[in-house]
């Protein structure tokens, strides 16, 4: 199966006329992952077995003609539970861990005949932006194996981006799945905060996280998000409003469209290379009937410093159950419950993430929560009315979904700070709870460049419609990556 010229519509008319059954679509997947993983590394675990009687549950029930999905295989971010299917988060501290449930996006998957193929390399608890954190291995860039895929959800993008898949989830926590797909050059689209469950994902950041999804083309997003979106009892969070059809105003012309363009996001620090791309993509909507005008988001230079103490402290608080009692990793002599606890975490947990238990319990303390995680949330608020002021008088915000492009593997290991800011494009619209969407948008030394697309909260289609219009005056789909 070739995932490079296959869209979603195309796999179900196969699976829907009877030129292709779900059987043979799984052993073809399972083969191309077999061939390219091993170069990619995209992979953490391979569902085979379960697959199979999935999809052959599928054909004995007969492909849903109204589900785009029926009969498909999809990877799933190891952060997303899967009963049956280890999930380890990445982390040598789940390294064992089999879970008894399924997440809710996972049960929507499944119901609408979609199957789970395997489980996606990230950086521990989602903790990173290159993929370099996880426990287990390093995934590659498609187009460099010598370059990161981003992070978080950098498995699932290079997953999707080598033609293993033609779809993946992720989770977005201050870009992870916009900026691997940007420097995957695919779709990456992360929704409003509360449109899709979060039952069942583990948790990093919990005012944060938002599932998504990886795709090649912007209507396959659309249909995945047509799945998985919607409210959930089980989580709270999760906003009680209908779910629109993602698809209905793909195709649909953006003339009149007012499209918001901010300084900070061309400004210093994005490479000029880049700002090129993003000016000229600007130049093609334009030239579609929209206007494009520079507007100022003031506070973005604050977004990272914020991001940073809220999420860990929120992750702090989240990986408090981590501690070698209950399931997990438990180290071994131990002499007392202290030894259970230190011990447990210190082997179990890497680097990053103690990096970052320790930044969200120091903001946390006594003395140090109003300096720290209270101001924190007040230019939180700040960065969030910036996003309402521009929405007042304009439908869309864009920009360029990183400031560079993907850069080499090890080269920014060592320089946590570094590593930070490559999410500054990013992590305004999680502190927002905005939906936003990364689409192809070029090269830049033979490396995609991502633009991103920000939109009002629950303006998912508006996103798409401006998405779909953009990618249908381009041709970089038709690149396909050399890795190597």
């Amino acid at each position: 199966m070739d995932y490079f010229k296959t869209s979603l519509d195309q796999l179900h008319e196969q699976l829907r006329t009877g030129k292709l059954t779900s059987q043979q679509l799984v052993d073809e997947t399972l083969a191309g992952i077999d061939k390219i993983d091993p170069d990619v590394a995209a992979f953490l675990a391979i569902n085979a077995d379960g697959a199979k009687k999935q999809a052959a549950a599928v054909d004995a029930a007969g492909i849903d003609a109204d589900q785009p999905l029926s009969g498909v295989p999809i990877a799933i971010k190891d952060n997303i539970v899967t009963k049956g299917v280890v999930t380890t988060a990445a982390s040598k501290i789940l390294a064992n861990f089999n879970p008894i449930y399924n997440a809710t996006v996972v049960e929507k998957l499944a119901a609408a005949g979609a199957i789970n193929v395997g489980k996606t390399n990230l950086d521990e608890f989602a903790m990173g932006s290159s993929t370099e954190n996880s426990a287990f291995k390093t995934t590659k860039n498609a187009w460099d194996y010598t370059r990161v895929p981003g992070g978080s959800s950098g498995g699932s993008a290079a997953a999707v981006a080598a033609g293993e898949v033609v779809a993946a989830l992720g989770s977005d926590t201050g870009g992870s799945i916009r900026q691997p797909a940007a420097f995957n050059g695919i779709v990456g689209f992360k929704p409003t905060y509360g449109r899709v469950s979060r039952w069942g994902l583990i948790a990093f950041s919990s005012s944060l996280d938002q599932i998504g999804t990886l795709t090649r083309n912007v209507k396959d997003a659309a249909q995945v998000l047509n799945v998985i979106a919607g409210h959930d009892e089980r989580d709270s969070t999760t906003a009680d409003t209908p779910v629109p059809d993602y698809t209905e105003r793909i195709g649909q012309a953006i003339k009149g469209m007012k499209i918001a363009l901010p300084k900070e996001y061309l400004g210093k620090g994005v490479d000029p290379a880049v700002a090129d791309k993003i000016k000229a993509a600007a130049k093609q909507l334009e030239d579609l009937g929209a206007t494009v005008t520079e507007v100022s988001l003031p506070h973005t230079q604050y977004a990272v410093p914020a991001y940073y103490i809220i999420a860990s402290s929120e992750a702090s608080s989240n990986l408090q159950r981590f501690d070698g009692i209950r399931y997990g990793f438990r180290a071994k002599d131990v002499h007392n419950i202290e030894d259970v606890y230190v011990r447990s975490r210190s082997e179990g947990f890497g680097p990053e993430v103690k990096r970052r238990i320790m930044l969200g319990t120091f903001s946390l303390s006594a003395g140090f929560y109003d300096a720290y995680f209270k101001k924190a949330g007040q230019v939180r608020t700040l960065i969030t009315r910036d996003f309402e002021t521009v929405f007042n008088d304009y439908d869309l915000i864009i920009g360029p979904t990183t400031p560079t492009v993907a850069f080499k593997i090890g080269e920014k290991v060592t320089d946590p700070v570094t590593m930070y800011m490559n999410d500054i494009l990013t992590i305004p619209v999680n502190l927002a709870g905005l939906p936003a969407a990364s689409v192809p948008a070029g090269f830049v030394d033979g490396m995609p460049v991502g633009l991103q697309l920000i939109g009002k909260p629950f303006a998912e289609s508006t996103i798409f419609q401006v998405a779909a219009a953009f990618e249908a005056q381009n041709d970089y789909l038709a690149q396909i990556p050399g890795g190597k």
